[in-house]
């Protein structure tokens, strides 16, 4: 059974990682999240659950404006051959989550390590950056510092590159 919202938010807390946590209409996209947000502080994101020609898995977690070229990015993250998008069983089955709710805070129920953690570096910058908590009626924020030691702790060592570009 994947863990739940009130799961993770202990985990952080046990981790001594604070969080702040708001409630909102389902969100489904990055362009739903922009209008109903409202002034969350932070950097917001956009994640995506893909997997290499060998079946590989990662998660690309980047800033919302970013653009990624999804034909090269296994360049990037040490891939073979292009990467496609994981399927939505797939997505439930490793990271207990349903498409729409999307994030890196999924590690916490892929207890075999299967998914690469791929962070981009300027989204890494931001000083705080805010997640779905395994559901899309929620977003919390944490310190990004506190983000790398939240996926350590569940055996997923993040890599951080330049994943994309501004938005522009």
């Amino acid at each position: 059974m994947p863990a739940t919202p009130e799961d993770l938010l202990a985990f952080l807390e046990s981790l001594t990682i604070p969080t702040h946590t708001v409630e909102h209409p389902p969100l489904f996209r990055v362009e739903d999240s922009v209008a109903f947000r409202g002034d969350i502080p932070g950097g917001h994101t956009k994640n995506l659950f893909v997997k290499d020609k060998k079946s590989r898995l990662f998660l690309l977690v980047l800033d919302e404006n970013a653009q990624i070229d999804l034909k090269r990015a296994h360049e990037k993250i040490g891939g073979q051959g292009r990467v496609s998008f994981g399927s939505a069983e797939l997505l439930e089955e490793v990271w207990g989550v349903k498409p729409g709710s999307v994030t890196p805070f999924g590690a916490i129920n892929d207890r075999d390590a299967r998914v690469t953690v791929v962070l981009d570096a300027a989204m890494m910058a931001h000083e705080r950056l805010n997640f779905h908590p395994l559901v899309n009626t929620r977003t919390t924020g944490l310190a990004s510092a506190d983000l790398v030691k939240f996926l350590r702790a569940t055996g997923h060592e993040p890599v951080v590159v330049a994943l994309g570009g501004a938005d522009g």
